[in-house]
């Protein structure tokens, strides 16, 4: 047999220090596997994403009339949608105006509607309805010119049928809980106190007690 079987060929090195290969620390197939693989990072475009492109005036004019068609709009409602669609203020502001213009936004004119409605459909006080307009986002000076058309002489007028028509839902109480909750409803509806008693006493008048003589 030959000297030199059972015995390692011995390895050349051919690139970098032979002990520095010695040391350098060997990496198993575990280690490699549990590498994760690269995907996408949802950090990645994030910037991009805040970049929104802003809407052109068609494209504003499409959400404001889509808007309008639905309820006619306060001036401050409509820059509210817009606001909320993304709308830049200055593309806001050309807007509105140019609706103004064209008379698709009148407060004044928005406001008078509002009070025959509320008047005549739901039979609301001045209170009530002032309450109303401020919720609408109408324009104070509008609101103002509004509520000095409502006539004191109609109101009282109309609170006194709001409260013959309540009244015969209340014929079963007494007339001190049917008072009571007259005054409530008509209160509640936006009538002065001064209103509400004169209404309620026309509804519900003071019964005359009938006496009994005896002989």
């Amino acid at each position: 047999m030959d000297e030199t079987d059972g015995r390692l060929a011995p390895v050349s090195y051919l690139f970098g220090d032979r002990d520095a290969l010695a040391h350098r620390p060997s990496v198993s197939s575990e280690t490699v596997e549990a590498e994760p693989e690269p995907g996408w990072n949802d950090a990645w475009g994030a910037d991009l994403d805040d970049a929104d492109t802003p809407l052109t005036d068609a494209e504003t004019e499409q959400i404001s009339m889509k808007a309008l068609g639905r309820r006619s709009l306060s001036r401050r409602e409509l820059e509210r949608t817009l606001r909320d669609r993304g709308v830049d203020d200055d593309s806001i502001t050309r807007e509105a105006d140019r609706l103004t213009r064209v008379g698709l936004l009148d407060d004044a004119a928005l406001a008078q509607t509002l009070v025959g409605t509320l008047q005549e459909r739901k039979g609301l006080g001045r209170t009530a309805i002032a309450a109303e307009l401020t919720r609408r986002l109408l324009a104070p000076s509008a609101i103002e010119y509004a509520l000095e058309l409502i006539d004191t002489g109609d109101e009282l007028a109309r609170a006194r049928e709001v409260a013959r028509k309540r009244a015969g839902q209340l014929t079963s109480l007494d007339r001190d809980t049917a008072v009571r909750r007259l005054s409530g409803y008509l209160a509640r509806r936006g009538y002065s106190g001064s209103t509400v008693r004169a209404a309620v006493e026309q509804a519900l008048p003071q019964r005359q007690e009938s006496k009994v003589r005896f002989r």
